[in-house]
């Protein structure tokens, strides 16, 4: 069978929050396969029908970009284009993003191809291999090579995770995880969402990270209250003028209004 293969198009660009993945897919001309000397000794007609009935799917050839990366809780955006070179027009199907995990491919989304592009998105939560398969009628299925799309954190996953031990009791000298006190807290939630490592005592805390203007502070940053120059209590800015922190003995884990102005912003992660 002979192959014809349209020239390889990518386009990424990364906006906010987005990855877009341009993916060119080329389907190869099929042929008929010539009909056995028994089918030969039969009517034209008959002779005809078995021709037709075993005509080979097309198998496509696919390419896929190269890896990527993205903020977690950003979305994955895929852009396919199918082309049938046989004909140059528009190959009909449908198209599935997929993530490799535990073992398996799995489908994140499924889209029919349309006026030749299809775009697929999806939000993965941690990093993972990728790939586009190909489906439709009168064409063998067919995957594309897999692209690893490398998931980095966030604010957004800090914070995910600061919010996802409300509740918890507040206990002095505990750092999780399901009691904390105000750094233990912190403490415990920087390592779980973005491995950073920081000390169990707010006022140490207020030396990591990169330091941030108040009016520039993001959802996620580590905020450390100061009496004077010396922090006492660290929570982690959850957007609005709050922070979620563990605030004192008899209190637990949960969102609350900034209360004093004397304090820094620090950054841990972009």
């Amino acid at each position: 069978m002979h192959e014809h293969s349209s020239s390889r198009r990518r386009r990424a660009s990364i906006g906010t929050g987005t990855v877009a993945l341009s993916l060119g897919l080329c389907l190869c001309a099929g042929q008929l396969i010539a009909a056995s000397p028994a089918a030969a000794a039969t009517t034209p007609a008959a002779t005809q029908v078995a021709a037709s009935a075993v005509v080979p799917k097309v198998t496509p050839s696919i390419w896929a970009s190269s890896a990527r990366s993205l903020k977690w809780g950003s979305t994955l955006k895929v852009t396919a284009k199918v082309i049938d070179p046989t004909t140059h027009q528009v190959a009909k199907g449908t198209v599935r993003l997929q993530g490799y995990s535990n073992g398996a491919w799995r489908t994140w989304d499924t889209e029919t191809v349309k006026n030749g592009v299809v775009t697929l998105t999806a939000k993965p939560t941690k990093t993972a291999w990728v790939r586009t398969v190909f489906t439709g009628t009168g064409y063998n299925q067919r995957g594309t090579g897999s692209f690893k799309v490398t998931v980095k954190a966030s604010g957004a996953k800090v914070l995910a995770e600061a919010k996802a031990h409300k509740g918890a009791l507040y206990k002095y000298g505990a750092s999780g995880p399901k009691r904390f006190d105000c750094s233990g807290f912190t403490k415990y939630v920087y390592k779980k969402a973005a491995g950073k490592s920081l000390p169990h005592k707010a006022n140490s805390q207020q030396k990591y990270g990169t330091a941030v203007a108040k009016s520039k502070k993001q959802i996620g940053d580590l905020i450390i209250f100061r009496n004077g120059s010396y922090g006492y209590h660290a929570g982690i800015y959850a957007g609005n003028g709050y922070v979620y922190d563990s605030p004192h003995t008899g209190a637990r884990v949960g969102k609350h209004k900034i209360w004093n102005s004397n304090y820094v912003v620090r950054r841990l992660v972009a």
